[in-house]
């Protein structure tokens, strides 16, 4: 990027998106390590939902939205700046993930309705920018329909959530109430989450590695059968049909044709920065939350043709864990080890006026931060998942604590990389 270019991105929102996702992740983790017997064994209740929600749109959509900021110029190769709407577009976000964790909290579902709606305008809008600006940006275009199959699966899912609480107030939903949350659980983790994942991921691995960067019509695959497979699981889970045994493995088999993009990429290296300091704890983030996303698909299989009995309860907390915890959260924490820094340099270098270059950004993280936080998160995500499956509340406790540690420890880091990036600012 040429220093000056319009495409920098200079604005603040993605801090403000970040800062509220890492609020979010706190309070969730505070929440299971302060009352884990209330969490553990079973999984449909007001205060279990209100966690889950803060984890999936408090920390992981949050955390979608404000990269999308900051990658737009540096890996889509397209202008997204920050306007007047796109902040009051994080109002909103910040107003809905409130109003609907408090009111499921206190099991109010007419106050949940209002707040997923609010928060469901946040969502279109970002989604609407960001898809309108993806058209014509140099990208291929596998990559493109991953993007924009994945902002369709995150509105038919908060259109389901929003019936949901309709459902609660006035009956508008027919079938299986259970059967109605996993619909919307599924296409919100696997046509939301893990499609967006796969979707930044083709273009931020190879940078994060570094690595060869994927090309041909072989892209398409994970896009095409991740969608088959989440929307089939969608629609099998709302006719309460026994056709999920058939779209599971086709989830599975979209993750696993993106997991072996990955190992194409690890076999074709590229040479890294000289500055880049070993172990890079980013990439074992990231790798670490590909095999969680690995376990988790196969258990996800496992549970697909499992007859209902009180064992698939115990594996549906530890499937659910594995994937939002172990694969989802973290694969932000790992992204974000190489995108904030390259963010904070960008900052610092643009309001220096482009005369003083900053630290270079592989030297302004805090390292002893960074390895704390890794293994926090290594020893948190099983213990947590143990800990709710099994009905432990004192390891779900000690999981839950780690973690808590982890998102503190790794926010004061990013607050001390900035610092260091432009210690005026």
């Amino acid at each position: 990027m040429q220093p000056g270019s319009q495409r920098a991105p200079h604005s603040r929102l993605p801090l403000l998106y970040f800062s509220l996702a890492h609020a979010c992740l706190a309070t969730a983790f505070a929440a299971l390590a302060v009352w884990p017997a209330r969490f553990a064994a079973f999984f449909y209740h007001p205060q279990m939902i209100a966690v889950v929600h803060l984890v999936t749109l408090g920390w992981i959509s949050a955390s979608i939205l404000g990269a999308l900021y900051m990658i737009a110029p540096m890996a889509l190769r397209m202008p997204l700046p920050a306007r007047a709407p796109d902040y009051t577009a994080f109002a909103l976000l910040l107003i809905g993930v409130v109003g609907m964790v408090s009111h499921f909290w206190l099991d109010s579902p007419a106050g949940m309705v209002w707040s997923a709606g609010t928060a469901t305008a946040a969502l279109l809008w970002v989604a609407g920018r960001t898809a309108f600006a993806l058209v014509p940006a140099p990208i291929p275009a596998a990559v493109k329909l991953h993007f924009f199959l994945a902002f369709l699966n995150l509105l038919t899912a908060a259109g389901l959530g929003i019936l949901l609480g309709l459902n609660k107030v006035r009956p508008v939903l027919g079938g299986y109430v259970l059967s109605n949350v996993f619909a919307h659980a599924h296409l919100a983790a696997l046509g939301w989450g893990t499609m967006m994942v796969m979707a930044a991921g083709y273009r931020l691995l190879p940078m994060l590695l570094p690595s060869a960067m994927p090309q041909g019509r072989s892209l398409y695959a994970s896009a095409i059968l991740l969608e088959a497979g989440a929307l089939g699981l969608f629609l099998s889970f709302l006719t309460r049909s026994r056709a999920v045994a058939l779209f599971a493995p086709l989830a599975a088999a979209g993750i696993l044709a993106f997991l072996l993009h990955v190992a194409w990429m690890k076999r074709h290296p590229r040479p890294a920065p000289k500055e880049l300091r070993r172990p890079d704890w980013g990439v074992l983030h990231a790798v670490q939350a590909l095999a969680w996303l690995a376990v988790a698909a196969a258990l996800g299989l496992v549970l697909a043709f499992t007859p209902p009995s009180e064992w698939k309860l115990q594996a549906a907390l530890v499937y659910g864990t594995l994937g939002l915890v172990g694969f989802l959260a973290q694969i932000v924490v790992g992204v974000s080890y190489r995108l904030l820094p390259l963010y904070a340099w960008m900052r610092a270098y643009e309001q220096a006026g482009f005369s003083v270059q900053p630290p270079s950004p592989h030297a302004t993280p805090v390292r002893a931060l960074q390895a704390a936080t890794f293994l926090l998160w290594s020893a948190g995500v099983p213990l947590l998942a143990a800990g709710l499956g099994l009905a432990r509340p004192a390891l779900a406790s000690a999981g839950a604590s780690a973690l808590l540690a982890a998102v503190l420890l790794g926010g004061a880091g990013n607050l001390l990389l900035f610092r260091r990036s432009h210690p005026s600012a």
